[in-house]
């Protein structure tokens, strides 16, 4: 027994010599400690020894079998440190290069826009009452508006009953009434930010989108000013050459009222026809609506504690998606919110 124990020790200190990696020293546990290694032969030999000898031959196979696993072990955890060590003279990976959402770029451009005719950017809250949202901007409560249908209403106690149900804010309209609330007028200011409507989502529609929305605040505001403001950003945002066309609306917190529609870069007004079923985005008809606007009605006004028979004011409101996809010829709105690098990509703004 003891030859057979010299003869392992001297073969283990040879062989863990030789080891130079993790896998031969892997098949050096196997050969000394595995179930068909001499160990465990000299281990299953134990029995058949005097019964004096047993105790005293079981002790150094132990003592010899643990030396040799700590040996691997500490060889093993050499070895690895090496792998694992940073090469630092080998080339680094250069991370991917972010940009700012297009969505987002856009936004800013616009509020620069209106900037330089004077207006001040302030951004409103997403999570809005019903008094704000609806009431006091002149919105009746039977109208379809109000209906779960069309408005997110939250699950959260009641502020008061003036102000009414907790929900997501329908559009940026409600930031109009905080402001001319808080600060007396002569006022020009210009509040972008998401809003949330239950639209069944399509090329052109989505639950949630950006909207901006704009008013002005002051004596002997006419809707001549309205329109030239809103000729100016058309022209500063898309083209010299891009047309503007106002028709006759009805919004609730205006009083006239409008839609503005520009003509569609994507399609070419002069053949409608030929387009018609080629073009998502305005099917043909050579136009896309892209916002609201109209004089703030004398009743919203009141509402803020603005005196109407001093003060008169017009607001707009534009979807920023919409505007997007006719100067960038995007045709479906999906796009923005899907997170596809390829598309991305196309806007390293």
């Amino acid at each position: 027994m003891a030859e057979e124990i010299k003869n392992i020790k001297e073969s283990f200190k040879k062989d863990l010599e030789k080891a130079e990696n993790k896998d031969s020293l892997e098949n050096l546990k196997v050969k000394y400690l595995g179930r068909k290694s001499k160990i465990s032969q000299l281990f299953s030999n134990i029995p058949n020894l005097a019964k004096q000898e047993r105790g005293h031959w079981g002790k150094e196979l132990n003592i010899l079998k643990n030396k040799i696993s700590s040996a691997i072990k500490e060889k093993l955890s050499k070895e690895v440190q090496k792998e694992e060590k940073i090469d630092l003279t080998y080339p680094a990976k250069y991370p991917q290069k972010g940009s700012i959402h297009i969505l987002s770029s856009v936004t800013k451009e616009i509020c620069l826009i209106f900037k330089e005719l004077g207006f001040n950017v302030i951004e409103g809250n997403e999570v809005e009452d019903e008094w704000h949202n609806f009431s006091a901007l002149n919105i009746p409560l039977d109208h379809p508006s109000r209906d779960a249908f069309d408005t997110f209403y939250l699950d959260l106690d009641k502020k008061d009953k003036k102000s009414g149900s907790w929900l997501l804010r329908s559009h940026t309209s409600p930031s109009q009434i905080r402001i001319m609330q808080q600060v007396d007028p002569p006022l020009a200011v210009i509040s972008p930010g998401r809003v949330y409507r239950p639209d069944v989502v399509d090329a052109t529609h989505s639950f949630m989108f950006y909207q901006i929305e704009g008013f002005v605040v002051g004596q002997d505001i006419s809707f001549s000013h309205l329109k030239g403001v809103l000729l100016y950003f058309a022209r500063q945002f898309f083209s010299q050459e891009v047309q503007l066309r106002f028709r006759p609306h009805f919004f609730p917190f205006t009083e006239p009222s409008a839609e503005v529609d520009v003509s569609c870069v994507i399609c070419s007004q002069k053949n409608k026809q030929k387009n018609k079923e080629r073009c998502p985005v305005c099917k043909g008809k050579g136009w896309l609506e892209i916002l609201g606007c109209g004089m703030i009605h004398p009743n919203v006004l009141e509402a803020c504690n603005i005196d109407s028979k001093k003060y008169q004011g017009f607001a707009f409101g534009m979807g920023v998606d919409r505007i997007i996809m006719q100067k960038y010829q995007i045709n479906d709105i999906r796009l923005f919110y899907e997170n596809d690098k390829n598309f991305l990509k196309q806007f390293p703004l």
